[in-house]
């Protein structure tokens, strides 16, 4: 073990799964979820539960988590796949000697260790993580920028090793935040990652920061971003504008403050354009896509365009979003779940002077601010579904086929039940 870890008593052996000692004492070895890169592929077989991983030591400004329940997010089914990045071997590259990963960017839990340098957070606290990890020693960081920009920024549970996908986990110290008491540990786990990146993109972006009367386009409008995004619109006074698959999940949005949706379903322009010089593709794709800006200003009662489009499915929807985006708005993503090859149409970009912005991840002024509303119950985790432990590699292997329920999957890790929590 760390000699860092000053904080707690360790002790050999480990305990079963569902079960945690008393805080403060801490096992040589634990239960957690493993990729290995020999087993990259379907996350239905690249994810095994293995028994005997040593539990990692923490440095000085790091806390160690007793892990009660762990947030599922797109993440580690690339994480899985080993693709667009092989993150182990990205790791050994930059001298980590492990040659396994321990997925996940969400947790709940309790501090069970802190590190020499800790002085906010303490053993036996109940709190949830934000996935922004960094070095706190970057230069771009000590110059007072963005940390979440710095050449060292990644995201905990994907980039890093000893997420939430085991019994105990290790952060840095300031992605440490206090949970929810109202929430379950299932609950608290839910919507962190996605609704610090949401967080971000409508407000992180000065110049097209999300503002009261603004419409908003939300794709994947009953998914876990989406459901936040649609959330943190609404409580701004924005009008949320949800794209969905089906009416089902279009009724769900507007259960959350979406003021329409549109059943995308209904539509058939999706995916790269035909080129410029074809001129009757052209006219066949503007044709569709200019239906759709119409279904927009239907549902918001004006001939009024997005002044931020919410952006995640990337390939698909990119010339879409950019096309009905208002002329000096904002289409921001923050991944490409239907792949990673966007085209934009130029005209509509640079005569409109429209802005293409990515974004990834949150910095810490941004989660506490996030987190703020989660703990003053305005706003709803919105736990799709709770999973055993076992079931973790079942999940990922469906949301990599878009097979995704409403809202957020959670899994249970020690937490006795989805109740189990609350004050």
């Amino acid at each position: 073990m760390s000699e860092h870890r000053t904080s707690a008593a360790t002790f050999e052996g480990s305990v079963p799964l569902g079960q945690l000692p008393e805080p403060g004492e801490v096992p040589s070895h634990m239960t957690a979820l493993v990729v290995r890169a020999e087993r990259f592929g379907d996350p239905q077989t690249a994810f095994q539960v293995e028994e005997r991983i040593e539990v990692p030591p923490i440095g000085p400004d790091e806390v160690l988590i007793g892990v009660q329940a762990a947030g599922v997010n797109y993440n580690n089914v690339w994480a899985a796949r080993g693709y667009p990045v092989d993150v182990i071997a990205a790791r050994q590259r930059a001298g980590e000697p492990y040659d396994f990963h321990i997925g996940g960017s969400d947790a709940s839990g309790i501090v069970y260790a802190t590190g020499e340098a800790v002085s906010d957070v303490h053993v036996g606290d109940e709190v949830i993580v934000h996935p922004g990890h960094w070095d706190p020693a970057d230069p771009w960081i000590a110059g007072g920028k963005d940390p979440m920009i710095a050449p060292s920024a990644q995201i905990w549970g994907y980039n890093t090793n000893f997420g939430s996908f085991a019994q105990f986990a290790r952060v840095q110290a300031h992605q440490v935040l206090p949970k929810a008491s109202r929430l379950s540990w299932a609950e608290a786990a839910a919507p962190t990652l996605v609704g610090t990146t949401a967080y971000r993109m409508l407000h992180g972006w000065a110049g097209n920061t999300l503002q009261a009367g603004d419409v908003v386009l939300v794709w994947g409008g009953s998914g876990g971003l989406g459901t936040q995004a649609i959330q943190l619109a609404s409580r701004a006074g924005a009008r949320a504008v949800a794209v969905v698959s089906d009416d089902e999940r279009g009724q769900y949005a507007e259960k959350l403050g979406a003021i329409g949706y549109i059943n995308r379903s209904d539509f058939s322009h999706w995916g790269i354009p035909p080129l410029v010089d074809d001129a009757a593709g052209q006219k066949a794709w503007t044709a569709e896509a200019r239906r759709f800006g119409k279904a927009i200003w239907d549902i918001v009662g004006e001939r009024k365009d997005p002044a931020i489009v919410f952006e995640h499915p990337g390939s698909s929807t990119i010339p879409t979003s950019v096309f009905v985006c208002e002329p000096g708005g904002m289409v921001v993503v923050c991944a490409g779940t239907t792949g990673y090859d966007a085209m934009v149409d130029l005209r509509y970009h640079w005569t409109r002077q429209k802005r293409l912005q990515g974004s990834h991840g949150t910095n810490d002024v941004q989660a506490r601010a996030y987190n703020d509303l989660v703990r003053d119950g305005r706003i709803d985790p919105c736990v799709g579904r709770v999973v055993p432990f076992a079931d973790l590699p079942r999940v990922h292997a469906e949301m990599g086929r878009g097979e995704q329920v409403f809202g957020n999957t959670v899994a249970l890790v020690a937490a006795a039940d989805e109740n189990d929590g609350r004050s």
